[in-house]
Formats: structure tokens, C-alpha cells, sequence
């Protein structure tokens, strides 16, 4: 069972260590919003990364043959999605920083946690190449091949625990950096960095 659960440990954090697109969003979007926000954002990307661990474990290897033919669109719309926050977040800041609007009214959330959930589970759940991570990992290693129902549960919570916990780190990150940048211009810096960074990441999946 230890075996076990340090594999769905490590399982987790080998996929959610590696700050893609998905992970620089979360960071800009709780900079820009509120902790609780980006608490709720990050649930979302641990959640679409629970759910293929699952999907991994119950399909294995069959699903791997059927998520590849679709890989090529699959990943043109995940870039096209960042693009598309990546140039939204960017014209927000800009009309924001030109209309002067008050301290007040730029520090609300412009997305409820609820969204932000919903959002990053979407954003995650694009990117079939995490239950292909999952598949191999399950089907490759002898502790999570043989294991049985209630091992291949804690399989799975033990990579949900480690992606979220990951994922509330780079939270907490991005609220650090929007307690340190208070002023307009901050703001417009880091979602013009952000927009930047993003669409970078989304140009490298294509």
C-alpha cells in the first residue's frame, strides 16, 4: 500500500511540477484576482488531473490508441484557448490601465472562484497527453499494474493531493506577487508578461 501510495505521489507531482501555459495562467489569474480565486483555479487543474488518473487505471492502455489519432486537434484547440485568454487578458489590462479606473475597482474579481474552477478544469482537461502520462505509468510499473481496487484508489488520491498541492503553491505565489504590485501600472505589467508567456507556450504545442 506504500508503494503505492508513493507512486501516485510521485505520478502527481511529475505531472504538475512542470510549469506549462496552464500553470503560468493560475499564477497571472491569482495575481489578479484574489487568493480564493486561484485556491478555486488550482482545484480545477488538480481535478482534470485526478480524473485522467482514473481514466488511466480504468482504461489503460486502450486509451492511449484512441486519444492519439485525435492528439493533433486536440492540442490546435488547447493553443487556440490560450491565444484567445492570453489576447483577453492583455486588452483587459490595457482598457483598464487607460480608463484610470480606481484602486478599488481594479482590485475586484473579474472571475468568481466558481468560474476559475471550472475554467482550469476545462483549460486541463485539453491536454489528453496527462492520461497517456498516467496509462504508461500504470501499465509500466509492476506496483500500480497488480495492484487492486482499493491500492489503485489511493493510486489516484495520492496524485490528486500531490497535483493540488502543487497547484495551491503556485497559487499562493501569484498572491504574493499581487500583494507586491498594488499600483495600475503594476497590474498592466504583469497581464502584458502573462499574455506574453502564455501565447509563447501555446505557439510551442503547435
Amino acid at each position: 500500500m506504500i508503494a503505492v501510495l508513493v507512486a501516485g505521489l510521485l505520478a502527481g507531482y511529475g505531472i504538475a511540477i512542470p510549469v506549462g501555459a496552464v500553470g503560468t495562467y493560475l499564477v497571472g489569474l491569482t495575481a489578479r484576482t484574489s487568493l480564493r480565486t486561484g485556491v478555486c483555479a488550482a482545484l480545477g487543474v488538480a481535478t482534470a488531473d485526478g480524473l485522467y488518473a482514473v481514466a488511466a487505471v480504468v482504461g489503460g492502455s486502450s486509451l492511449t490508441h484512441v486519444l492519439t489519432p485525435v492528439m493533433p486537434p486536440l492540442r490546435w484547440a488547447s493553443a487556440l484557448v490560450l491565444i484567445a485568454l492570453a489576447v483577453r487578458g492583455g486588452t483587459v489590462a490595457i482598457v483598464r490601465y487607460r480608463g484610470r479606473r480606481t484602486a478599488a475597482r481594479i482590485g475586484t474579481d473579474p472571475v468568481s472562484p466558481a468560474r476559475s474552477y471550472l475554467m482550469l478544469l476545462g483549460m486541463t482537461m485539453m491536454n489528453p497527453a496527462t492520461v497517456i502520462y498516467f496509462a504508461a505509468l500504470v501499465l509500466g510499473s509492476r506496483t500500480t499494474a497488480d495492484a487492486d481496487l482499493l491500492e489503485r484508489v489511493v493510486f489516484v488520491l495520492a496524485a490528486f493531493v500531490a497535483s493540488a498541492s502543487w497547484q495551491l503553491l503556485l497559487a499562493g505565489g501569484g498572491a504574493l506577487l499581487g500583494r507586491a504590485v498594488t499600483s495600475s501600472r503594476g497590474q498592466l505589467v504583469t497581464a502584458l508578461v502573462s499574455s506574453v508567456l502564455i501565447t509563447a507556450l501555446a505557439v510551442q504545442l503547435l
